[in-house]
């Protein structure tokens, strides 16, 4: 009998078996945790009536500098807005405002022959002091005596569309989001959910396949719990927002050096450790424990690092669910200064995950039937990263250097019964290793920004795989063991140019990728991915944006590694890079407020795409699912478009108040196998998002979000084809009929949450309280059901007497849908 140790090493799962796990992700994501709220609101009782009043010693320091040389800004001005409460900055560029309230302050930042900063939402408390670097830009073309006011949104020259930021304060604060930037996101416009609880991210009509992370310039692949190989989603979120200092999301527009995307581009900033003394923080939240720890070491060396564990494994068991998951994630970042001129970062992040069944849970239908299709999975991941940074007098480059490795393990038996090797329905060994170096130089000169780069990585795919898959009639056995070495590398430049006395903005770009894995990827020349971007000053407030641009990504390892017959079979069949030509126009409107109200109209031309040929369906249809996708042959040879219209009216802080209006209007379409455009699985036409908030006094805020989104498409199943006794022993959940591919609709879903905190600044520490209610008025999902069999008392399946080749059927309701409120408490405390 072959052995399974929990070692870091399998991940498989058939399509048709882990589609289920969806079903029941809203438990991975939030519990109510009874046997806490007792304690917790006691807690909170005495509080209230135990705090009266505290001191104002808050600080808000650091230094004001130029982003392209390092150098400082001596004498400019930072002040808390709207006020003239502030402070000027001495010759080496560090200010420091005294004597705060304890509280929330944006503060600007401006000087002569500059443009002015605008920083929100900065949490000050009498504990510890806020440190806040500020990067603020030359105006070249404007007269020294003339301070230029920016918008205080983030927009590039290259990036004058599509592009959001996201301060850590509008991730944790996200009612209902658990303080996971996958849920923050959900927020805005073009971003899409499905009702199964996941942190899939959907952008403009796209798969998660499309999307890629970086933290401080160095890329991540995966950024999730229990993450679907293939793809990028998974129901928990790894990064801790405590590391956030805020995140740049691009839905178009990508930045010229960030490759291997067609939907998404995440950059986030992580916060460096405080340079005077070490801090804590600890936090009980709805899933998991954690501390963070940062400081300095040294003069010149600070640090941040911290480590969660979750908990749901105890509580699911004593709530009697059949399987009981567990994760781990740590990461870490160290800044070290040489010089003014030389900066050293090092970051690593990583995770372990462990799925196993609870097999004393099985007194229900619905017990035995996720015991039935749930496989026992156990996966691990890191990404490691330095980068050294060299400014000179008008710029600075960025040398890369990156290893990254994602470890799956999944195996399942019929009847969870290992006692008999024959029992063994699928198993898997996968490894990822990527190896990177990216080189890329910022420099302005005479008006111009110049970025110039390239890039290349080492990457190793391993796997060892034993599956049986029910095709049609038919048993497809695959078993192999193979690796696959891979070479890639790219080059990339952009210029942009501020003409017009500035009013109009233009930036070209261009980009080639290339690798060794066939004869069609390795010629950079197929790859060559043109960018153009413009944005025109109307008037003071009201700006005209486009971009157009293709972007090219390298399928994943799972289609480039699937073997058949001893050969590489995708790569016979002449696989290739998708390719997504994008375009974008709109216009935007910032008011003296802090608001924001932009309208953006986009289109995106898909080809090139995998074709899986077993099932006769696009690539683009997966990766909503736990497990594993991608692994059959496949054809570059499907084709699709997502286009629509955003509409977004953003207010940042102001006077206590915040909110997010969004609106999407899209369709997402490929073509099937009969060449005819249909809606793809992320196909949501009508999305709208309301998200508001206000700080009360006495450090109260409250804060909403009800989302309403057009039901997704789904595949019903194929009754008739999942009954045979031969493939109901193979695969026991169901095969779906890709005759009727995305045929059948959900109906719409809409939630409610809302959250409540308060926080408590003593002199040594503060406390924060919160209260987080996901789905209030206890919606229910009208979810397709499940198919199963007709089974005796014995729990036997009943044949069909009218035909003996098959199983009775039984449809089993989907609770995934479930009108269930569900609240959750958590504690911070910072020392």
């Amino acid at each position: 009998m072959k052995q399974h140790p929990f070692s870091p090493n399998k991940e498989k799962t058939e399509q048709q078996v882990t589609n289920h796990l969806s079903s029941v992700t809203q438990n991975l994501i939030t519990i109510p945790i009874y046997t806490m709220q007792k304690f917790y609101f006691n807690a909170l009782f005495l509080l209230l009536f135990s705090v009266f009043s505290f001191a104002q010693n808050g600080i808000i320091q650091g230094r004001v500098f130029d982003p392209i040389n390092n150098e400082s800004i001596p004498f400019a001005n930072v002040v808390i807005q709207n006020t003239t409460q502030g402070a000027t900055t001495d010759i080496d560029g560090y200010y420091k405002i005294e004597k705060l309230e304890p509280g929330l302050y944006n503060i600007q930042a401006s000087y002569i022959g500059y443009k002015t900063k605008t920083i929100f939402e900065i949490q000050v408390s009498n504990s510890r002091p806020a440190t806040v670097d500020i990067e603020i830009e030359e105006n070249t073309a404007e007269l020294e005596t003339v301070v230029v006011k920016a918008s205080p949104f983030s927009k590039t020259e290259e990036s004058p569309v599509s592009l959001r930021s996201i301060s850590a304060n509008e991730i944790q604060r996200n009612p209902g989001g658990n303080r996971d930037i996958s849920k923050a996101i959900q927020s805005l416009p073009g971003v899409a959910t499905t009702a199964s609880f996941r942190n899939d991210i959907l952008i403009r009509g796209g798969s998660p396949a499309e999307n890629s992370f970086y933290i401080d310039g160095i890329e991540v692949p995966v950024i999730n719990h229990f993450a679907t190989q293939g793809a990028s989603g998974g129901p928990n979120g790894m990064i801790n927002v405590d590391f956030i200092k805020d995140v740049d999301f691009y839905a178009g527009a990508f930045p010229v050096s960030r490759g291997g995307a067609l939907s998404s581009v995440f950059d986030f900033k992580y916060a460096e450790g405080n340079p005077d003394k070490m801090l804590a923080r600890f936090t009980l939240g709805s899933s998991d424990a954690g501390i963070t720890i940062d400081g300095p070491l040294g003069e010149k060396t600070n640090y941040i690092v911290s480590v969660r564990r979750s908990y749901l494994q105890f509580l699911f068991d004593a709530i009697g669910l059949p399987f009981l998951p567990t994760y781990t994630d740590y990461q870490y970042k160290i800044k070290h200064r040489f010089n003014d001129k030389n900066h050293l970062t090092i970051f690593q992040i990583g995770a372990f995950d462990e799925f196993v069944l609870n097999l004393d849970a099985n007194e229900t239908e619905a017990q035995q039937y996720l015991l039935d299709n749930l496989p026992v999975n156990e996966q691990w991941n890191y990404t490691f990263g330095l980068k050294y940074t060299h400014f000179q007098d008008n710029s600075y480059t960025n040398f890369i250097l990156s290893r990254s490795m994602l470890r799956n393990s999944i195996f399942k038996y019929a009847n969870n019964d290992d006692s008999n090797p024959d029992n063994l329905l699928f198993d898997l060994d996968s490894d990822q290793k990527e190896n990177k170096l990216r080189v890329e130089n910022i420099r302005r000169t005479n008006g111009f920004k110049f970025l110039l780069g390239g890039s290349y990585e080492f990457d190793q795919y391993s796997n060892r795989t034993f599956n049986q898959r029910p095709i049609g009639n038919d048993i497809f056995i695959a078993e192999y063991d193979t690796t696959l070495n891979l070479n890639r590398w790219g080059l990339f430049a952009q210029v942009s140019k501020k003409v017009l006395q500035e009013r109009l903005t233009l930036s070209a770009g261009l980009r080639a990728d290339g690798a060794d894995y066939s004869e069609e990827t390795q010629n950079m020349f197929k790859q060559l991915s043109p960018r153009f971007s413009a944005s025109l000053i109307i008037n003071e407030r009201i700006n005209f944006n486009v971009n157009t641009g293709i972007y090219y990504q390298l399928p994943p390892y799972t289609i480039l590694g699937y073997v058949e017959n001893n050969q590489f079979i995708n790569k016979t069949n002449g696989i290739q890079y998708m390719r997504n030509t994008h375009y974008v126009a709109g216009l935007e409107w910032n008011t003296r407020s802090n608001t924001r109200i932009t309208l953006e109209g986009f289109y995106k031309d898909y080809d090139q795409y995998p074709f899986l040929l077993n099932d006769s369906i696009s690539f683009a249809n997966l990766g909503g699912d736990f497990g594993i996708i991608g692994d059959e042959p496949v054809t570059s040879t499907s084709e699709g478009r997502t286009y629509g219209l955003e509409l977004l009216a953003q207010q940042k802080l102001f006077k206590g108040f915040y909110g997010i209006i969004a609106y999407t209007l899209s369709w997402s379409e490929f073509k099937d196998k009969n060449d005819v455009f249909i809606p793809t699985a992320w196909d949501s036409r009508h999305i709208i998002n309301l998200t508001a908030g206000y700080r009360f006094g006495k450090n109260w805020e409250l804060g909403a979000k009800w989302r309403y989104s057009t039901g997704t498409p789904y595949t019903p199943y194929d009754e008739n084809t999942s009954l045979l006794i031969s493939n109901w022993s193979v695969a026991p959940g169901g095969l779906l009929d890709y005759d009727r591919l995305n045929s059948e609709r959900i109906p719409a879903i809409h939630t409610l949450d809302f959250r409540i905190d308060k926080r408590f600044f003593f002199n040594k520490w503060n406390l924060q309280l919160y209260m987080d209610v996901q789905n209030a008025y206890a919606f229910q999902a009208q979810l397709p059901a499940y198919l199963s069999v007709e089974r005796n008392e014995e729990g036997i399946p009943l044949v069909n007497q009218e035909d003996p080749s098959r199983y009775m059927a039984r449809y089993i309701s989907n609770d995934s849908g479930a009108g269930t409120v569900l609240p959750s408490i958590g504690v911070i405390v910072e020392f």
